[in-house]
């Protein structure tokens, strides 16, 4: 079983905790991504997803002027960079989202989403075929 490693968004969109829900719409919106870290004097201190926009924006009927932190959730979803994907997919279930945090030696160094994690549990059964493969070829 891989790690996620090299399967972690290192690039992470961030945004000050202060920041308005529209605008961490918008900012998904434009990047085509599925949640942005929230940061708070230059710490990250958590994830908004769309999925939170939703629950706690749209559905209640808020102000989409409404501060991130206070539409991300309580906690800091975060898994460690030697994770493996069954780990990875466990923990996004136990916490019901998408996304975590990934953290090395306690700092974060990237997101992993669902889509990250079925891309690298696809790479490693294409790993299995081929060498499948190769090795009835030779017989």
């Amino acid at each position: 079983m891989a790690s996620i490693r090299n399967h972690v968004t290192r690039e992470i969109a961030t945004l000050e905790s202060t920041t308005p829900v529209r605008d961490a719409a918008r900012l998904m919106a434009e990047k085509n991504i599925g949640s942005v870290a929230v940061r708070e004097r230059g710490r990250i201190v958590g994830l908004v997803t769309e999925r939170d926009l939703v629950t706690t924006v749209l559905a209640r009927g808020a102000d989409p002027g409404l501060a991130i932190r206070e539409a991300m959730r309580a906690g800091i979803p975060r898994v460690s960079a030697d994770a493996g994907e069954a780990e990875v997919a466990a923990r996004m279930r136990e916490v019901g989202t998408r996304h975590l945090l990934v953290e090395e030696s306690g700092e974060v160094v990237g997101v992993v989403s669902m889509r990250d994690i079925i891309q690298l549990m696809l790479d490693e059964k294409q790993f299995v075929i081929e060498q499948l493969s190769a090795y009835i070829g030779q017989g």
